[in-house]
């Protein structure tokens, strides 16, 4: 097949991807832009609230409970849950509670009650697609399971006679999966013996005639050689925490009759039972497609062929690399050496292999997914990602494109603490994925974008409120505009303490910070509000250099990939956006549907005039064709580290990347619109970015003047032109002092205010003469600044963060230790304020904490209460007066309204944080395994009042 009919002949393309799901989103369609903002962010529908991934542990569940976890759900802020039946989990006692097995009419008729009764608190329910993941379950037949192919690879130096066995050989490859199948079942696809060094395929002598004797002998010639054995393993991999009835054998996800009987069966089922799932659920649920290293079908050799041409299976033993669990790559040099010609013919065949499974899963997974929920009538939402799946591409058609972001995962990275410029994982709560997910609901239009917000598989007990706004806050930052919490564990009430955890931040009535959890829901689903019914601005796109990495690593598209040829991508995302401006990735597939107007690439409501290529080296000749008419128009192309010279896939390669350079060479001869620049000595990115936009004229709408790595902002846009930034003081201790200058005649003839997420209140911002002002932005604090034509209000006045006549109270403390979990309390004197880590009797307190103390004041006008460094959430009470509850950011108030002259009682009540707590239940394996497992020891937290506790005017 020619090249260029290869791209063109994939179902991803055409009038199909370009027009792919404009429609109205979600949220879109339930409020329009003639209603009044303020008053829906004031308050916010039930729909713009988190939701919360609600994991059904084993399926033991029953009507009363669920009925009672709902209301629990709704009192603390919640709008919607995500159904998620999963396994049971370990070390949880299950009370003798017996499971309702997946489908059964018990279990559907509990899926039913649970919607009916979200329905009647006004909140919205979604469903997951079978359990766990990927989806599978025990009932699948053998051609319906997944298959993959993996390479086994013996050196040998002869002459000599050698001798293995098909046994020998199957064992050696067994799959490194998660869970392994029992039914797993091998079968040799072909034996190469091959030179070692290796130039050709000349070089491999092919022994498949062998491949079926249950004793196998090879004759090795003298000199160097590895054998190769090609082994496919069916049924090889079990679905990752499946519940009853839905666990077993992963689905083969390239089978589009398996995925359509799947999905049939579980639609049929149920609503064969209850009636359409319409008037039940919002959303059917994919979970990422974690599918275990996955990549074979049936028929892909036919495919392949078919697709690209030529014949794969002589190549298949050399493309290959060993690999261990969920496909990940763990040797890129396995097998024999081969000359540098010889590697490159290889990455081109691996790239047309990585195509093509990609084109299949879209074709046959993807596509027959989404004509599922559309033929029910359900909204369809996925976190259509993973290895073989494109990153980008498979989000557009989706009704809601999800993302995944993290309090902490197994890099344990310092959220809020570290920004790292060596490791682009290190100290963010979005993961890479975020950014391609978003990208693809720009494209279409959709402004509904989900998140599986703030995973957390390590931090259970010592998450905070402060850490899940700011891990939240990012996700934002990344294009997310609607989060779905991980997770609410179903655990009855009388469930032994710590409950039944499967995951999660133990969001649960049990958590000491629970009955503030409703002041994060609010917070978040004010600013959704807002996001879901307005455009993020972005007018610059990046193309990352994923078909390289495809063909030179293989691909690597889950959260957090091991490998990257270029991983420094999102460092350059992230450097626009910290100095003003704003991105997209885009892809070859979306370049060549896009439209060059004007020097503009123009994609359904998107246009972007400025495109940069880091660090790739590949192109197809289409591509190539489009950027030189892009750049021929007025717009600029940026190269970074190295200019495109190769073309995509094997076959006529030669011809195709004489073509390409042709195309390249054009480009570089049209002047200052070709831009070549190396990567920013040890990827300092931010303080590169903000030298070169300048010199390159590089579009920015706000100036700030002293960027910084954890300061970031996004502009959105509404339908009447309205307009609104979000910015983010990432760090959790520092303060960031900043000028912010709106430029391009960004707010003109509007009014700027600042909408308080937090407390709802509104106050007009004063811009000075270069429309700008200055703020200084406390630790975790982030605001969003409006431009309408609203009229009227008070001005914006911020915590006054220092005074005159100032009071120093550290001293003489009384403090109350109300214990959460054990029922009892104790008063105690301080001399001095301290972090109760550092204090023994202090250390392995849960609960509240009442700091009680008498302060004399005289001129009670103007008075501002600062508790400098606070561990907890803070609720302050004076003279018996509520006060106001600060859970992140600086703790500063302004107290003159509730002081009187003379002495006056100061209340502080901190809800502290409860994992060095459980680290003292030694006999209490469910706690110990989440504070205390080796490996993974949880640090002993800080906790309490640390001041300076001052009070000024």
């Amino acid at each position: 097949m020619n090249r260029r009919s290869f791209i063109r002949n994939t179902s991803l393309l055409g009038a199909g991807l370009a027009l792919a799901n404009l429609e109205e989103s979600f949220a879109s369609s339930a409020f329009k832009a003639k209603e009044d903002w303020y008053t829906l962010f004031k308050n916010p529908s039930m729909h713009y609230r988190p939701f919360v991934r609600w994991w059904w542990n084993g399926d033991k569940v029953e009507k009363g409970e669920l009925s009672r976890q709902l209301r629990l759900l709704k009192d603390a802020g919640i709008g919607g849950v995500e159904i998620n039946p999963i396994s049971f989990p370990k070390r949880a006692d299950d009370m003798g509670i017996p499971s309702v097995k997946w489908l059964s009419n018990e279990w559907i008729d509990l899926v039913k009650h649970t919607a009916d009764d979200a329905k009647s608190l006004d909140m919205t329910s979604d469903l997951i697609v079978g359990s766990g993941w990927p989806f599978g379950s025990e009932d699948l037949k053998e051609d319906e399971r997944a298959q993959v192919v993996l390479v086994y690879a013996e050196k040998l130096t002869g002459p000599m006679q050698f001798e293995t066995s098909q046994f020998n050989i199957c064992q050696a490859v067994d799959p490194g999966v998660t869970d392994k199948n029992p039914l797993r079942k091998p079968e040799i696809l072909s034996l190469h013996l091959a030179k070692d060094p290796m130039s050709s395929l000349d070089q491999a002598q092919d022994l498949s005639a062998k491949r079926n004797d249950a004793t196998i002998h090879v004759d090795v010639p003298e000199g160097k050689h590895v054998l190769y054995a090609v082994v496919r393993y069916t049924s090889f991999a079990q679905v990752i925490n499946g519940a009853p009835g839905a666990s077993g054998s992963i689905l083969n996800h390239m089978d589009k009759q398996a995925v359509q009987n799947y999905l049939n069966r579980m639609s049929n089922t149920m609503q064969n039972r209850i009636g359409a799932l319409s008037n039940y659920l919002r959303a059917l649920f994919s979970d990422s497609m974690e599918l275990e290293g996955c990549n074979w079908t049936h028929d892909f050799a036919e495919e392949f062929q078919k697709r690209c041409g030529y014949d794969l299976m002589p190549y298949l033993p050399f493309i290959m690399f060993k690999v261990g669990r969920l496909g990940a790559v763990v040797d890129e040099n396995y097998g024999a050496e081969k000359s540098e010609d010889f590697k490159e013919v290889l990455s081109r065949v691996r790239f047309d292999f990585e195509y093509v499974k990609a084109c299949l899963l879209r074709e046959r997974f993807t596509e027959t997914y989404l004509a599922w929920c559309k033929g029910l009538k359900v909204k369809s939402r996925a976190q259509a990602y993973g290895r073989g799946f494109f990153p980008l591409e498979t989000s557009l058609g989706y009704d809601i494109p999800e993302g995944e972001s993290w309090t902490t995962n197994y890099l344990r990275h310092k959220l809020g603490e570290e920004m790292s410029d060596e490791d682009y994982r290190r100290g963010r709560g979005y993961t890479m994925i975020n950014k391609y997910v978003s990208s693809a609901a720009h494209l279409t239009g959709k402004r509904v974008v989900s998140c599986e917000e703030m995973t957390n598989t390590y931090l259970v007990f010592n998450a905070t409120l402060e850490l899940l706004k700011l891990g939240s806050d990012q996700s934002l930052l990344s294009g997310i505009t609607h989060s779905i919490w991980h997770g609410f564990n179903y655990s009855p009430k009388q469930a032994p303490f710590p409950g039944w955890i499967q995951y999660g931040s133990y969001y649960s009535e049990k958590n000491n910070w629970w009955p503030y959890f409703k002041y994060l829901n609010t917070y978040k689903a004010r600013l959704s509000s807002q996001l879901q019914n307005a455009d993020m601005y972005t007018d610059m796109a990046i193309l990352p250099a994923n078909y390289d990495l495809w063909a030179e690593k293989g691909v690597q598209t889950d959260p957090f990939p091991e490998r990257l040829n270029v991983p420094y991508t999102s460092l350059l995302w992230e450097a626009i956006h910290k100095t003003g401006g704003a991105a997209d990735y885009v892809t070859e597939l979306i370049l060549k549907d896009s439209k060059i107007q004007n020097g503009k690439i123009m994609f359904g409501k998107k246009s972007y005039g400025v495109l940069f290529l880091p660090g790739v080296k590949s192109l197809g000749v289409e591509t190539a064709k489009k950027l030189h008419e892009f750049v021929q128009q007025g717009g600029k192309l940026i190269c970074m580290e190295t200019t495109p010279s190769k073309s995509l896939g094997f076959k006529d390669m030669q011809a195709r990347d004489r073509e390409v350079q042709t195309w390249m060479q054009k480009i570089k001869g049209l002047g200052s619109n070709f831009v070549f620049v190396e990567k920013p000595v040890d990827n300092k990115f931010l303080e590169w970015y903000q030298s070169f936009h300048e010199e390159q004229n590089l579009p920015k709408y706000v100036k700030i003047s002293e960027p910084n790595r954890f300061f970031m902002q996004n502009r959105y846009i509404r339908d009447d032109q309205s307009e609104f930034f979000f910015f983010q003081n990432a760090h959790r201790f520092n303060s960031h002092k900043t000028r912010i200058d709106f430029l391009s005649g960004v707010g003109k003839g509007k009014q700027a205010w600042i909408w308080d997420a937090d407390t709802g209140e509104r106050f007009r911002l004063k811009l000075d003469s270069s429309n700008g002002f200055e703020h200084n932005f406390g630790p975790t604090e982030s605001l969003l600044v409006v431009f309408d034509k609203s009229k009227g209000g008070e001005w914006y006045q911020p915590a006054k963060l220092d005074g005159t006549n100032k009071q120093n109270l550290n001293a003489e403390w009384e403090l109350e230790l109300k214990h959460a979990q054990e029922n009892r309390s104790k008063k105690i004197q301080l001399s001095q304020l301290i972090d109760m880590k550092l204090d023994d009797e202090l250390r392995d307190f849960s609960g509240t904490a009442i700091y009680r103390k008498k302060i004399n004041v005289q001129n009670v006008k103007n008075q501002t209460l600062n508790l400098g460094q606070v561990f907890g959430i803070t609720d302050l009470f004076i003279n018996g007066q509520p006060v106001g509850v600060k859970w992140f950011g600086r703790r500063i108030y302004d107290i003159s309204k509730f002081l009187k002259p003379g002495s006056n009682d100061i209340e502080i009540r901190v809800t502290t944080t409860m994992g060095n707590y459980l680290k003292t239940l030694k006999d209490n394996e469910n706690a110990q395994y989440w504070v205390n497992r080796p490996g993974r020891e949880q640090e002993i937290q800080s906790m309490g009042i640390v001041g300076p506790v001052e009070i000024y005017n």
